[in-house]
């Protein structure tokens, strides 16, 4: 499937939502998006939206990346200098679910994903302070924590900019997107969850920074890019195609000059030249036949959608009843 999609064919959902950088949907036709409100909205199966917001945080919550468990809690990446993960109930309850691993503390935190077999996937892309001091090409100090029945261990380190995670059908290797590095890799995933042979999947060039992942039904890799808004199929034989973009060249040199210099910084992420879309950070298959995409968007305040040809791979958490 090459034909790439049209800025015209993007339709949009949700209404002052606050930096919707992740998203997930469910077969009942529920779409969930990050909230730097702190929380998660909701848009609903039926119309509407609600928040789901933390009650009195201990914390400075600021969500990235979450995911949805079976009982309806979510266990969220908070990206504020207090980091760690943390279990968001429904009616706003917030605990710690991880604050470290292998006895060193969580820093801002960037996406948790839950696979088929009940394990939790975290990922914590840089611990440079700020964290722009890793959008260069030199940037290697991100990891990989798994959380399984033996407890929390990092099972992956010096990672550049580690960015979403997910898995093979059969669950034997883990995809990464280290985004300031600008490649997809994998790593072989052993019984007991440990990671080993690193492989590069995918490099990117000029303009991509890939962050959002997932599978389609065809066994593709589909990938997004800030920045240049683009959604990206990287086919099983490594083939790219970029299929949607929204970028203005003259905002994309100067954002690749200052990634040159290795100057880039919240500046280069924050100002978006583009018609439609804001950043494009996470994608999602949904509706009743999963032909349905989903865009997160760092700087928007809704998330798109548009139809897809194929069909994507259902996520653990597809069945769901939220």
């Amino acid at each position: 499937m090459t034909t790439p999609f049209d800025l015209n064919d993007l339709r949009f959902a949700g209404e002052a939502l606050y930096r919707p950088e992740c998203v997930l949907a469910t077969a009942r036709g529920s779409v969930y998006a990050s909230d730097w409100n702190g929380g998660v909205t909701w848009l609903k199966p039926g119309g509407g939206q609600e928040r789901i917001l933390a009650k009195d945080p201990p914390i400075d919550f600021k969500p990235n990346g979450f995911c949805l468990l079976e009982n309806g809690d979510f266990l969220v990446a908070n990206l504020s200098d207090d980091g760690g993960i943390w279990r968001l109930r429904r009616d706003g309850g917030l605990t710690p679910y991880l604050l470290e691993a292998d006895g060193e503390q969580l820093p801002a935190s960037n996406f948790v994903l839950l696979d088929n077999w009940g394990r939790i996937w975290i990922t914590v892309s840089t611990r440079r302070e700020p964290r722009s001091l890793g959008y260069k090409p030199d940037v290697d100090d991100g990891f990989i924590i798994l959380v399984d029945g033996k407890g929390a261990r990092i099972v992956a380190d010096g990672i550049g900019f580690t960015n979403e995670v997910v898995l093979s059908e059969d669950g034997r290797r883990l995809y990464v997107n280290e985004t300031f590095v600008r490649r997809t890799s994998s790593f072989a995933v052993a019984e007991d969850g440990a990671l080993s042979d690193k492989q590069v999947v995918a490099t990117y060039g000029a303009g991509t920074f890939p962050d959002g992942l997932t599978f389609d039904a065809d066994g593709a890799l589909w990938a997004t890019s800030i920045i240049s808004n683009r959604l990206i199929r990287i086919g099983p034989d490594g083939g790219q195609h970029i299929l949607l973009e929204d970028a203005d060249p003259a905002h994309l040199e100067w954002v690749e000059q200052a990634y040159k210099d290795q100057t880039m910084d919240r500046p280069h992420m924050d100002r978006i030249a583009s018609k439609a879309l804001r950043s494009v950070s996470s994608l999602c298959f949904g509706g009743p036949d999963l032909k349905t995409i989903w865009l997160g968007c760092l700087l928007g305040d809704r998330v798109a959608c548009l139809p897809s040809p194929v069909a994507g791979r259902p996520p653990a958490h597809w069945l769901f009843p939220w």
